[in-house]
């Protein structure tokens, strides 16, 4: 007789879809496409001097910022599963959305306004 194997690693909820991991995956992703941009932005270093190294620490801010969060946002969404209703995190979703639109906008700022070394 086969018995279920049980999962190796305890969590705080019993939602078979994960939906705390996926979210957690989904911020990592985006963590991880801010680290990727600021290091494409060092590469204008040269070429328009120390304003695009701005734009590289607030990239390293902002995916730091969602570093600090994963594991309250973790808990939120496991302890919203138990109880049977999850709220959005509005704070961290405006804070990103902010961050990376003033990302975009200061970019475009160096490419087209910051004269040329």
């Amino acid at each position: 007789m086969h018995t279920p194997q049980e999962d190796p690693v305890p969590r705080p909820h019993a939602d078979p879809g994960l939906q705390p991991e996926r979210t957690t995956l989904a911020w990592n992703r985006t963590m991880l496409a801010l680290v990727v941009a600021g290091v494409l932005l060092l590469r204008w270093v040269p070429r328009y001097g120390w304003f695009p190294l701005g734009l590289t620490l607030l990239t390293a801010a902002t995916a730091l910022a969602i570093t600090a969060g994963q594991a309250r946002r973790y808990r939120r969404s496991a302890r919203g599963i138990r109880v049977g209703r999850i709220e959005a995190d509005v704070v961290g979703v405006l804070g990103t959305t902010a961050a990376v639109a003033l990302l975009g906008a200061l970019a475009l700022v160096v490419v087209v306004a910051l004269p040329l070394r």
